[in-house]
């Protein structure tokens, strides 16, 4: 093999990997079951038959293979992969496990993957402060409309584009031209059209008590919308909320010593009161349960809707919080034992959300990554950006002199190469979507007997 075509350590990788492990050190991640770190690592080969990768890199949650399609349509270095696309160990490596092809296109195409996973979670403006800041506010700001919809019949509507109908009668419909995204205006006058149909609003009238299953009246009005999945948004910062704010299962010492290792100067910057997983913020005083789902809603991009637990006999509208356990992801095995009144994560087993409702609290879940995904966009892309930019000029300097030496040409113009980019994918999304049945003034099948 000529030297030309020797694989040798991109050194743009090796940039970005230190930049991560300065943000989210691998020592805070909880290692008892998780797997941090540079997984996947694909060889610089300088070829003149092989492009250069760009000095980029791809945010995602999960790696799947839509998201590996996208890196390398876009010809990126590395995948930095919130979830780590290797958890266990590796028998073999084959096309017939998705995520092993998902791997292996990857380093046929030069990318390599980094994943932080728990190290994000746990520390200082992490993912756990993130979803506090969603709830608490960050920004003095105008606060958002909050209200729960009137106690209405929602009039007949014709069938949205979203919609597919029951009714064998939608077939004769054309097909829809509008695009798949709309408009903010579009999405602002979807979510009004939602609020008439709100399930938490309270009935005019206390309901009899039924002693068999309800059956399904003839003929049936009902449709259902596509799945719909929310988008993060990065332009929403409420009005702050009085609090305090403290973490609910501390970092050991051993991981908070190591961490601080790799601090610059000789303060400590993460101690047991601000590293660790899971955060409890407690407000000064009570705060609406229907305001903090609006701040939820409005954060993570105004989905169709998502589930709400609250105690049986309570109304939505009546219930004061004054205190939430945040957690990104399934939260059920850190906020255990904490007592707050609202538990805000992605995901909670059926009973671990029932003995929360049965000794008076709320919960509020996302879908496991949509508690996770708005803190890519909203905080982790302009931090890796500015601390990557910082990195790369330093490894560039360096090299200054080996740029004019005999070096390989894709190498010497990686070196020359003075850009670095971080983006967020736009493929990578929660695998459940949100389907909303509505009333129309479509005849719809039979569902059930009669």
């Amino acid at each position: 093999m000529s030297t030309s075509a020797t694989p040798t350590v991109s050194r743009f990788t090796t940039a970005v990997v230190s930049s991560m492990r300065r943000l989210y050190p691998e020592a805070l991640a909880d290692k008892s079951f998780d797997n941090t770190g540079l997984l996947v690592e694909a060889p610089f080969i300088a070829s003149p038959s092989r492009p250069r990768n760009r000095n980029s890199v791809l945010l995602t949650v999960d790696l799947t293979r839509a998201v590996a399609d996208e890196a390398i349509e876009n010809n990126h270095s590395v995948v930095v992969a919130y979830h780590p696309i290797i958890f266990r160990g590796l028998k073999s490596i084959t096309t017939e496990d998705t995520q092993q092809l998902s791997i292996t296109l990857l380093l046929a195409h030069g990318i390599s993957v980094y994943c932080p996973h728990t190290a994000v979670d746990t520390v200082p403006d992490g993912m756990a402060d993130w979803l506090c800041d969603i709830v608490t506010g960050k920004l003095d700001e105008p606060e958002p409309e909050t209200h729960t919809a009137a106690a209405v019949q929602p009039p007949l509507a014709s069938p949205s584009e979203t919609e597919v109908t029951t009714s064998e009668s939608a077939t004769d419909s054309p097909p829809s031209t509008k695009p798949t995204s709309p408009s903010a205006a579009e999405h602002d006058q979807d979510q009004d059209q939602d609020r008439l149909s709100d399930p938490f609003v309270s009935p005019t009238t206390t309901p009899k008590a039924r002693k068999s299953r309800p059956s399904h009246p003839a003929p049936t009005h009902r449709t259902y919308s596509k799945p719909t999945y929310p988008h993060p948004t990065s332009t929403f910062h409420p009005a702050v909320i009085t609090h305090s704010r403290s973490v609910i299962t501390p970092s050991p010492s051993a991981a908070l010593d190591a961490a601080n290792r790799f601090v610059a100067s000789d303060s400590v910057t993460y101690t047991a009161s601000n590293t660790g997983a899971g955060r409890l913020i407690e407000f000064s005083e009570p705060q609406p349960l229907t305001l903090l789902i609006t701040r939820i809603a409005h954060a993570i991009g105004l989905p169709k809707g998502f589930a709400v637990a609250i105690p049986q006999g309570q109304s939505i509208e009546d219930i004061g919080i004054s205190s939430v356990a945040t957690c990104p992801g399934s939260g059920g095995g850190v906020v255990r034992g904490c007592r707050a009144d609202l538990v805000f994560t992605g995901e909670l087993s059926h009973h671990e959300a029932l003995a929360v409702t049965d000794r008076g609290g709320c919960v509020i879940t996302l879908f496991h990554s949509n508690s996770e995904r708005g803190y890519l966009w909203t905080v982790m892309r302009e931090k890796l950006e500015a601390e990557l930019s910082e990195e790369w000029t330093r490894v560039r300097n360096e090299a200054g002199a080996q740029v004019q030496s005999r070096l390989p040409t894709q190498l010497k113009e990686m070196l020359e190469d003075e850009s670095v980019e971080v983006v967020v994918s736009e493929r990578d999304r929660d695998p459940y979507g949100i389907v909303v049945l509505e009333e129309t003034a479509v005849e719809g099948v039979k569902l059930g007997a009669e």
